[in-house]
């Protein structure tokens, strides 16, 4: 079928333009007093038509000036009526080329092929949201991993209700009791009294940590006692938080 005027398939139905009508109908009335008029037969704008503005560059004197051009969108149903209601050869000519065109767009194989583009592209809608959904679930996973060490360090403490000494905890970061000793003495909570580290008085009674007596032999056979600080696992956990602000972690939570 021979194309008479310029059709738009963007829609669910296809749609013609009101002054591209309005010319190929050769309506000598002026476009902006012709339209109202025809709305009066009942149409009804959102139903059978839509404002479309454009812009138009036109000369004026010797300046390009851009203007805002009124146009619509017209179903083809409309545009079909306003043919018939022009009573003239070219609107007879217009008028069966929309029926002709409405017969096409209506036939089983032009239905079929609109209902495939509509699945074909809902496809694609969904195929786009489960790369969307995908990439989630792979952030998420690295946030999983990123969160896994912290959990494994606190199951690890929790899954013992033993006292530790400072050695295991060292071990735990990777450095020596005397480095990690020092460490704790900078932070303010603990000091060194007669060989053993002590707690200052804000954490004593926190249950953090005790005080146990061990006994050594020495080569001549005599008995050695020594107390020593053990910390408890709250006090592990206590540790590991103020550690965390200095931004020092154990190894399993380095990356």
């Amino acid at each position: 079928m021979e194309e008479l005027i310029q059709v738009s398939f963007e829609n669910e139905r296809p749609t013609v333009s009101a002054r591209d009508l309005h010319e190929a109908l050769e309506i000598r009335t002026r476009f902006v007093d012709w339209f109202p008029r025809m709305c009066e037969y009942g149409f009804c704008e959102g139903t059978d038509f839509n404002l479309l503005k454009n812009e138009k560059v036109q000369v004026e004197g010797k300046r390009l000036i851009n203007r805002e051009l009124l146009d619509y969108q017209m179903t083809i149903d409309m545009a079909k009526q306003i043919c018939m209601l022009q009573r003239t050869t070219k609107g007879k000519l217009y008028r069966q080329y929309f029926l002709d065109l409405e017969k096409a767009w209506n036939t089983p194989e032009q239905v079929m092929a609109r209902a495939l583009q509509i699945a074909n592209e809902t496809r694609d809608q969904l195929s786009i949201q489960c790369r969307q959904l995908g990439l989630q679930v792979l952030e998420q996973q690295k946030q999983i991993k990123i969160m896994e060490p912290k959990a494994s360090y606190a199951d690890i403490v929790l899954l013992s209700d033993s006292l530790v000494l400072v050695t295991q905890i060292a071990g735990d970061y990777g450095v020596s009791p005397q480095v990690m000793n020092k460490k704790l003495h900078e932070l303010g909570i603990q000091h060194k009294v007669r060989n053993q580290w002590i707690l200052y008085s804000k954490y004593k009674d926190k249950g953090l940590a005790k005080s146990t007596t061990f006994a050594k032999k020495r080569p001549d056979g005599t008995i050695l006692t020594r107390i020593q600080t053990e910390w408890t696992q709250a006090g592990r956990m206590f540790i590991y938080e103020k550690l965390k602000e200095q931004g020092i972690f154990p190894i399993v939570e380095r990356r």
